[in-house]
């Protein structure tokens, strides 16, 4: 089954069905609700529940829980399995693509201003959620979500950055919690996922650095990854190549130093001396 957005493009969906391998294995969805902050009262919102067994720890732990999922069969079985907990006001389940929901309709999530994040998403939409996830109007304070493991380790573990890994940092602090061997989950993928937690989720960088001119330098410095980071960044912006080259020399910057290479912290410094 497809959907369409709302620019008409068709969009593929999420759940088993569909092609989104299910966990099966709970005590990494215990681990994965425990990471969320699930306790008495806590709101979170679950994005992909598909049978709901990380629902089942949420719930367990206490969370009043908010959860969307866009497979008609999957909601279905939801409604079956935790009747009780809907009914109870425990569990908010939401039909929908969880993508236009944070991403234009936040609101009608009837997220509280405090809440965390869990989810287990589909690989080729992690990094379009996780902004959505990272610059809602109103920011989830934690995020603990399955990944793809060389996404987890891209962006918690390696010394070289990257677009994501920096996006990432500059609204919270990334940890890799653990790696999932494939054969928890049905059907298996073909590479091993991993829990990723984001904590400590704010825009406390952007408070005196400005959010927009922040992402067009990064853009701009990742533009072409074999060249250096000056030379991209007089390339896309020729009418302030003396300032960058002064910038240079007062941040200390190798000449050749390329993008990856330079930390989030840098990157600031960049953005506020523009």
């Amino acid at each position: 089954m497809r959907s369409s957005n709302k620019h008409g493009r068709r969009r593929p969906g999420t759940g088993a069905k569909l092609g989104q391998p299910l966990l099966t294995n709970r005590a990494i969805a215990a681990k994965i609700a425990r990471d969320a902050g699930a306790a008495n009262g806590a709101a979170v919102l679950e994005v992909g529940p598909g049978k709901g067994i990380l629902t089942a720890e949420l719930l367990r732990l206490g969370a009043r829980v908010v959860a969307v999922e866009k497979d008609p069969s999957m909601v279905a079985a939801l409604h079956e399995r935790f009747g009780a907990e809907i009914k109870e006001g425990a569990l908010h389940l939401i039909e929908g693509d969880a993508r236009d929901l944070l991403g234009a309709y936040l609101n009608a999530l009837k997220l509280p201003k405090t809440y965390t994040v869990a989810a287990n998403i589909p690989y080729y939409i992690t990094g379009e959620l996780i902004r959505l996830f990272l610059t809602a109007p109103v920011q989830p304070t934690r995020i603990a979500l399955l990944v793809q493991k060389e996404v987890a380790e891209r962006i918690a573990r390696t010394k070289k950055e990257s677009l994501l890994s920096l996006s990432v940092k500059a609204y919270g602090t990334p940890h890799y919690v653990q790696t999932v061997k494939a054969g928890s989950f049905n059907p298996p993928p073909k590479v091993d996922s991993a829990v990723l937690s984001i904590e400590d989720v704010s825009r406390k960088h952007f408070k005196q650095v400005s959010e927009e001119d922040f992402f067009m330098i990064l853009h701009a410095g990742f533009g072409q990854k074999r060249k250096t980071l000056l030379g991209n960044l007089k390339r896309a912006f020729p009418e302030h190549k003396e300032r960058f080259v002064a910038l240079w020399k007062k941040l200390d910057l190798a000449e050749d130093v390329r993008a990856e290479d330079v930390p989030l912290d840098t990157w600031l410094s960049l953005v506020a001396s523009k």
